[in-house]
């Protein structure tokens, strides 16, 4: 009986794996031409590590970035889209925003890059009416079965259904869909009410789209992975992290490909909160640096924070999927730095990635990355990077720094590596302090976690610059993210529009309410019977999202236990004014309160990862953890004799004074002078600065 999470970042590919016997780690290179490859092998190996068999492993939990970058790359299917006569253009006209208000050179990303060309976007009559999503005009299926064969002529492989008010009345996206099927059976077809059956038609549709753009590579690519798989003798269920930080089967993630968008960074923000728990931590700053990027988030009270729909974009297109609330910026391990044409310093967004990888990669690299600038520094050492199973040129770094930054800004190669770790922790910073300061949350009262492999190398830098509490380093940081997959619930999430006054509710919209949300909580449990979901693991979350009346968004507020009825329906209204006031800073309690939608979360409680408590210290010192002295540069320039330690021989209550440089398989810690490093009850690292 064993279980597996395994990631897919942009470098590296990381895994756990959790048996009776102890918990393990790997790390791979990540194979981005076809990221099945590099997950298999992960596989392989660590069971190997771990001395169980292929057909022992009963569950793999999955991220993924495979929606992702096709998003970023947009390169999905051509999509062909049935939609309401009249309506043909909504895609394209958007909500006339604005990206920059004041630039004048800005593109929309909905009008550039459109998820589906408006060549093949086929209008056809039928009519749906709010509010009660009466039938004002049939559907002509006649015209469905010509817009088909137009599709067929032109070979499209993906077909999107978004008819108006369909959130209200969803029976003629479901007959068009029929019609698809039998017309065109082979292709990948989903409609805006099984995507997003919510109020705001070009959201829905957008949604719906965005689907349909990236549902065929993603089906074939879970479908692939499992496949390989069952022919290297696993038999293990196979489970993907969603974008809300639950997990869902194969056939339903190949089936709404949507909620996968944010499949990489949601595990991060999950196994953060639960390292943050076993340190003693309930306030978080995680931050989550890969080899290609940065992920943002911040954890107040252990609660993993949703994302607000009106700032749920992906790639430029609004998303109406619930998402973790998490910033992404180009800042990894092997973010580019270069001079542009004006002589400005940049580090990132573009990443030299897995393959060629850093100039000290030795795989035909040439630019000089953070990596590079950590090397020349002494920050990381040649012969120790993933346990010495990938030994790091220094010469190579040393070159590309000069040849590309030293040499034409007239610095030292110290001087321009320097220059690369500032820029970088700089843009960092500032992404943290969006998704802290700019949204009320003081980060002095918080702990900044950094993790993934090149986390923990800047983990003081950023907490000094922007005032966090102190600094907890996972008990294996380049590996929290694969770790957080085994702590996800199964979570399945049921939506439906309902507009009414909760201030002026009577006992008609009480049973309307109750009614909706009763079909709701059915729908969760009917996807939990099929999972075979035993009812004593169910957990059902019901949410109201609510607003101010003339507002344009909602926020999300619990609703009673039990069946709604007029004399709780104060409960709704009482937890949205909380939610307002922690989210703002103010809350109208005399203002009229809507209801714009309800939705119920159905998930299944899993046993979070158990890890063994670490072996007390008993007076002795940290000597044997000691490895070697290294010559190491600090951000202020300093050149000290730095000692190495090996974390995996440090113990509970073991103390590290800085300048430390603290060695595991799967990423390095910084220790800076002036700091030092405490062992917890877990193993977990908290770096405090010496009063």
């Amino acid at each position: 009986m064993a279980r597996v999470g395994v990631d897919v970042g942009g470098t590296n590919t990381d895994l756990v794996l959790e048996a009776a016997h102890g918990v393990f780690f790997h790390k791979v290179v990540s194979t981005p031409q076809d990221q099945s490859e590099g997950v298999l092998k992960g596989l392989v190996e660590i069971c190997e590590i771990a001395g169980v068999k292929p057909n022992d492993i009963d569950l793999v939990v999955h991220g993924t970035t495979v929606a992702t970058n096709i998003t970023i790359e947009h390169n999905g299917a051509e999509v062909g889209m049935l939609t309401t006569r009249n309506f043909r253009d909504i895609l394209h006209i958007g909500r006339h925003k604005r990206p920059h208000n004041f630039s004048l050179h800005f593109e929309v990303p909905w009008q550039n890059r459109p998820l589906v060309k408006r060549r093949n976007r086929i209008a056809v009559t039928e009519r749906i009416l709010p509010p009660d999503g009466r039938i004002e005009t049939a559907l002509a299926e006649d015209e469905v079965r010509a817009a088909i064969q137009v599709f067929k002529r032109r070979g499209l492989k993906a077909i999107v259904i978004g008819f108006m008010f369909s959130f209200l009345n969803d029976a003629h996206e479901a007959r068009a869909k029929e019609i698809v099927r039998a017309e065109m059976p082979d292709a990948y077809v989903c409609c805006s009410s099984e995507v997003a059956n919510v109020i705001r038609e070009f959201e829905r549709f957008s949604t719906a789209a965005m689907n349909a753009f990236i549902g065929p590579k993603t089906a074939t690519y879970l479908n692939n992975l499992s496949d390989k798989l069952s022919q290297n003798g696993f038999r293990a269920n196979l489970r993907v992290i969603q974008s809300n930080g639950g997990i869902s089967t194969v056939e339903t993630s190949a089936r709404q490909a949507v909620g996968m968008l944010m499949s990489g960074p949601a595990g991060g923000v999950i196994g953060g909160r639960q390292e943050g728990l076993w340190s003693g931590n309930r306030n978080l700053i995680t931050v989550d640096i890969g080899g290609t990027s940065a992920d943002i988030s911040t954890i107040p009270d252990a609660q993993v924070k949703i994302m607000n729909p009106r700032d749920s974009y992906v790639g430029g297109h609004p998303i109406l999927i619930p998402m973790i609330d998490l910033v992404t910026i180009g800042a990894g391990g092997g973010s580019i730095a270069f001079i542009d044409s004006a002589g400005g310093f940049h580090v990132g967004p573009r990443s030299a990635g897995a393959d060629p990888g850093p100039a000290c990669y030795g795989r035909g690299g040439e630019e000089p990355t953070v990596t590079d600038a950590q090397l020349v520094l002494g920050r990381l050492d040649s012969d120790k990077l993933l346990g010495g199973d990938l030994p790091l040129d220094e010469a190579a770094a040393a070159r590309a720094i000069e040849a590309k930054l030293a040499r034409p800004l007239g610095l030292s190669v110290t001087d321009a590596a320097l220059g690369v770790i500032r820029v970088i922790n700089s843009n960092m910073a500032l992404a943290i302090r969006s998704n802290s300061v700019a949204r009320g949350v003081d980060p002095r009262e918080f702990s900044l976690l950094p993790f993934g492999g090149a986390g923990p190398l800047h983990g003081v830098a950023l907490a000094e610059a922007v005032a966090a509490r102190d600094v907890v380093v996972p008990v294996a940081p380049g590996i929290t993210a694969a770790m957080g997959l085994l702590e996800t619930d199964m979570q399945y999430e049921h939506a439906n529009s309902l507009i009414a006054s909760l201030s002026t509710a009577d006992g008609a919209t009480a049973r309307r309410i109750d009614e909706m949300t009763a079909q709701l909580v059915a729908a969760c449990h009917r996807d939990l019977d099929a999972d075979n979901v035993p009812r004593e693991r169910r957990h059902i979350r019901k949410i109201a999202e609510c607003r101010y009346h003339g507002q344009g968004f909602e926020l999300r507020a619990d609703m009673p236990e039990g069946e709604v009825t007029t004399a709780n329906l104060s409960t709704i209204v009482d937890s949205f004014h909380r939610q307002h006031l922690l989210d703002y800073g103010y809350a109208f309690d005399d203002l009229e309160v809507e209801l714009i939608t309800l939705r119920v979360i159905g998930t299944e409680d899993v046993e979070p990862l158990a890890m063994a408590r670490l072996e007390a210290a008993n007076g002795a010192g940290v000597e044997e953890a000691f490895l070697y002295d290294k010559e190491t540069v600090f951000d202020d320039g300093q050149r000290l004799a730095t000692p190495r330690y090996d974390r995996g021989r440090l113990k509970l209550g073991h103390r590290v004074a800085g300048p430390a440089i603290i060695l595991q398989h799967n990423s390095t810690t910084l220790v800076p002078p002036r700091y030092t490093a405490e062992v917890t009850d877990f193993g977990n690292l908290r770096l405090t600065r010496a009063a």
